[in-house]
């Protein structure tokens, strides 16, 4: 395993929160580096069983060599279908640790940092067709806007969506250094990487349908956890968080859950902390990723 891949953030907090059963069934949505999947394995039993989903080819490198772990090549929105077919049918805990991994932000040919000069990809799944590219020059500028709106949480995202257009009309917009000299005059000098950071999440989370594939994911939790099994969400950002909390206290992604006839929230989940986690600051310290991390963890009430 090469371990520069990605560093785990949050691991004791992560694995005290999935309260691991050494023959209990465990469920790693996102494996990267295996850092979570290691860490959860050295906890199992000779009948625990452990399931690590990723739909990143370069993550499958990773994989264990262990009768317990199964390495799943695939987006975790399937998550139903695969445990399915791997004749699993209910399970004691999920991990998902979400946005991107440091791996990705490394990779100079990726296109996932505007800190290399790169094409425009941003697919987490190189197998997938759309690419970053192909959104800033196929999308109109309503939906630009959007996207730059709703993901990246830009103020100026009809005008950034207006200068997009414009320059593409003299050339495709293709490498990193390309958007980066259409969008930086937008952000004031002071702030212009964490704004410039805001284009690519927003691109990023377009591409890779990542608030899709995160609801389709928590909804089968619901289904595939027995009573008593833990959910531990790992998110990065405001997106992906509002998503988990509304999530876990109502059981819907948009906070409009089912009630009883006396008005009770009818949640299939029940937070085990009051309070959203955070790293400690000697792990930020150490690992910068972990400065935005917030962990919530979930109990699945009984059926």
């Amino acid at each position: 395993m090469r371990m520069e891949y990605h560093v785990p953030v949050m691991l004791t907090e992560t694995l005290d929160g999935l309260c691991i059963k050494p023959d209990g069934v465990y469920v790693d949505a996102t494996f990267g580096g295996g850092g979570h999947s290691r860490a959860i394995l050295s906890q199992l039993g000779a009948h625990g069983r452990l399931l690590s989903f990723d739909q990143d080819l370069d993550a499958a490198a990773n994989a264990f060599d262990d009768e317990r772990f199964t390495f799943v090549r695939g987006n975790f929105r399937y998550l139903k279908n695969f445990l399915r077919y791997y004749g699993v049918d209910k399970v004691d805990g999920v991990l998902a640790d979400l946005g991107v991994s440091s791996h990705h932000f490394d990779d100079e040919q990726r296109g996932f940092s505007f800190r290399f000069d790169a094409a425009l990809d941003m697919r987490m799944n190189r197998r997938a067709l759309l690419t970053a590219a192909d959104v800033l020059n196929s999308y109109d500028e309503a939906r630009l806007a959007d996207v730059f709106f709703y993901y990246g949480e830009l103020r100026q995202a009809r005008r950034i969506a207006g200068a997009v257009v414009a320059a593409r009309v003299a050339a495709p917009i293709a490498t990193v250094a390309q958007l980066l000299e259409v969008v930086r005059p937008f952000f004031p000098r002071e702030r212009d990487k964490k704004e410039a950071a805001k284009v690519f999440q927003a691109l990023r989370i377009e591409v890779n349908d990542e608030m899709g594939a995160l609801r389709a994911l928590l909804v089968q939790t619901a289904e595939v956890l027995r009573p008593g099994g833990r959910l531990a969400v790992l998110t990065y950002h405001s997106l992906e968080d509002r998503l988990v909390k509304n999530f876990v206290k109502t059981g819907s992604c948009d906070g409009r859950g089912e009630r009883d006839f006396y008005g009770n929230m009818m949640a299939p989940f029940a937070a085990v902390n009051n309070k959203v986690l955070v790293a400690s600051a000697e792990e930020v310290a150490e690992n910068p990723r972990a400065r935005s991390a917030k962990l919530r963890v979930a109990e699945r009430v009984g059926e």
